[in-house]
């Protein structure tokens, strides 16, 4: 089952995309790759831009994203560099011409963030770029670390949607996950940004948990249904190389027969609700489909700001420094902290565009297929054979993956690349 994006996105490189500029693959800050961002201007005359605010008070058994322990004066240091990477990014020569349509902070745990320091990082990116009058401002939060004080604070800065990451409602798994809330905190939370003017609301949660059995899933699926969230998120666990999880394994995981209960359980729980299932892990209520990660999802392009940020502009993905420290210390010297670059060949374009496209419910342009296919004979009974089975379907010029499909879409994916 393929659900590797999250609600932040794209946030890591892929494995096996560093570059020949950087085959070492190591985090370490580089001042040529830095100038690869003047030197490949973005098609587009709007982009997004992600912030990865890496903090957490605790870390999760099943994460693998880069996270940094809130040390003393951690976040100071970070706030005054991320300014300082700002900066920097709106100087570039092409910046002027280019308007920021989404904002998204993820983490990490952004709201561990002040409404105060918020407010200034968002009046910083103000200051250096065009951001669009109805841009989409989007932060994680996670429900212990919200109040409807600190969230009121958000709204009047100009946040206007929140993800925020329940995960569970079970008091038993919770504490295992290394969540540091409860249920009745969770529906705190959520009922917490409603009453702080937030009408563009995601939930997070996660199927496949240890310990999950299809009971409990389906108690979680309905109560967050009931919340009545304008968007749902919802992911398989995965262990992910990089996560504790998937460096010493954990017991007590659901069948795979269970994990597939699951997910049709939330698909058809959800469509009763009147949410779409417009990408594999993501439901909406019309017009609230995430305009950020549709970003990604239509392979667009995106700035990144951040420890551990990546970003894609022009031809060129490329990677921020991952550990903190480092990547403090490279803005301190006056550079940008571009650790890893890749410059996609039209090939991977193509596959990226394909692949991504794929997840969604829009589906792709069926010529896009049709190139890829060319004259590969193996491909094009692999395409006819996931029709026949109704994994595939055609809808007028485009070509998209049917709820079935969704869930043995990696094999498809493979053959792609």
């Amino acid at each position: 089952m393929s659900t590797a994006l999250t609600e932040g996105g794209l946030r890591q490189m892929r494995p096996g995309s560093v570059s020949a500029d950087n085959p070492s693959g190591l985090a370490s800050p580089d001042v040529a790759l830095g100038s690869v961002l003047a030197d490949n201007p973005p098609e587009a005359d709007a982009v997004g831009l992600y912030v990865h605010v890496p903090f957490c008070a605790k870390r999760c058994g099943y994460c693998s994203f880069n996270t940094a322990p809130l040390d003393d004066g951690a976040m100071a240091r970070y706030l005054e560099a991320l300014q300082r990477e700002i900066d920097l990014l709106g100087a570039l020569a092409w910046s002027p011409r280019v308007r920021l349509a989404t904002v998204f902070l993820g983490g990490g745990t952004p709201s561990l963030l002040t409404a105060a320091d918020l407010a200034a990082t968002l009046d910083r990116i103000r200051a250096r770029f065009t951001v669009t009058v109805d841009a989409e401002i989007t932060v994680e939060c996670n429900p212990e670390s919200v109040t409807r004080e600190k969230l009121e604070g958000y709204h009047a800065a100009g946040v206007n949607r929140l993800s925020l990451g329940v995960q569970s409602l079970d008091d038993s798994i919770l504490p295992r996950l290394g969540r540091l809330h409860d249920a009745r905190g969770a529906r705190a939370a959520f009922e917490a940004a409603r009453e702080a003017g937030c009408v563009n609301l995601s939930v997070d949660l996660m199927y496949g948990l240890p310990g999950l059995d299809l009971d409990g899933w389906t108690r979680a699926v309905d109560a967050v249904l009931d919340w009545r969230p304008d968007h749902l998120s919802a992911y398989g666990l995965t262990l992910d190389a990089g996560s504790l999880w998937g460096a010493a394994g954990v017991d007590g995981l659901p069948t795979e027969q269970t994990q597939l209960d699951q997910y049709w359980r939330l698909a058809h729980a959800a469509t009763v609700q009147g949410l779409e299932h417009y990408e594999i892990s993501n439901y909406a209520r019309p017009g609230f489909r995430s305009r950020h990660n549709q970003i990604y999802w239509h392979a667009a392009e995106y700035l990144a700001a951040g420890p551990g940020a990546c970003g894609f502009i022009g031809r060129a993905r490329y990677a921020n420094v991952k550990a903190t420290p480092r990547y403090c210390d490279a803005l301190a010297g006056g550079d940008l902290p571009v650790a890893s670059v890749e410059h996609l060949s039209p090939r991977q374009r193509l596959a990226e565009r394909l692949i991504l496209g794929l997840r969604t419910a829009d589906g792709i342009p069926a010529t896009w297929l049709e190139t890829r296919i060319g004259g590969d004979r193996h491909l094009r009974r692999r395409i006819e054979t996931w029709r026949t089975q109704a994994l595939l379907v055609d809808t007028g010029d485009r070509i998209r993956l049917t709820e079935a499909g969704f869930l043995l879409s990696d094999a498809l994916f493979v053959e792609l690349l």
